[in-house]
């Protein structure tokens, strides 16, 4: 089923769209999951819990790409529920590293912001900015600090070397941060 039929059904307030959505984005949105959680049960739990927040939030909200609509709902549950189950110890996984990474470079990933309208902008910031770098490096960034993916499976999806990832991610860091600097945010 296409997105736009999906997204009517979300409209209409016809549960299938849940169904639907679950047939068609189950195996991506566990993975985004999975990347952050490391864990089949709370992955599983995050991808339900994402169909949920998708059911509440269309409408109002109309998305242009279901898939990153999908996307950031269910990160932003998985890294909420890491963080819950993870209060008092610091792990080693893959999203802890990508955020380590970020705060190396000058970010505050668990900075909290005024408003809502803060992330927004902050957003379109860093889409303004990945919008200047080659498409190489937009998807190796997006991979590693959206998706949260490892650097193995990012250079086994693309076909560089690690070195070759990791300098991409260093200087499109520095170049975000450059970026943001100049937009007048503090990093």
């Amino acid at each position: 089923m296409e997105d736009t039929e999906i997204i009517k059904l979300y409209w209409d307030r016809n549960e299938d769209a849940i169904a639907q959505t679950q047939i068609k984005y189950e195996r991506y949105i566990f993975k985004i999951a999975y990347n952050i959680l490391y864990s089949e049960e709370d992955s599983y739990e995050t991808a339900n819990d994402t169909y949920l927040h998708a059911w509440n939030s269309i409408p109002p909200h109309k998305p242009d790409i279901l898939s990153a609509f999908l996307a950031k709902i269910a990160r932003r549950l998985a890294i909420d529920l890491y963080r819950k189950k993870n209060a008092d110890k610091r792990g080693g996984g893959e999203c802890e590293m990508s955020l380590q990474e970020l705060a190396e470079s000058g970010f505050e990933p668990g900075r909290s912001m005024e408003n809502e309208s803060e992330y927004q902008e902050l957003g379109k910031a860093i889409s303004s900015f990945l919008r200047t770098v080659s498409e190489e490096m937009r998807t190796v960034f997006v991979r590693r600090y959206f998706n949260c993916d490892s650097l193995k499976d990012i250079c086994k999806m693309t076909g560089f070397s690690e070195s070759k990832v990791k300098s991409m991610l260093f200087r499109t860091r520095n170049g975000l941060s450059e970026y943001l600097r100049k937009e007048g945010y503090e990093v």
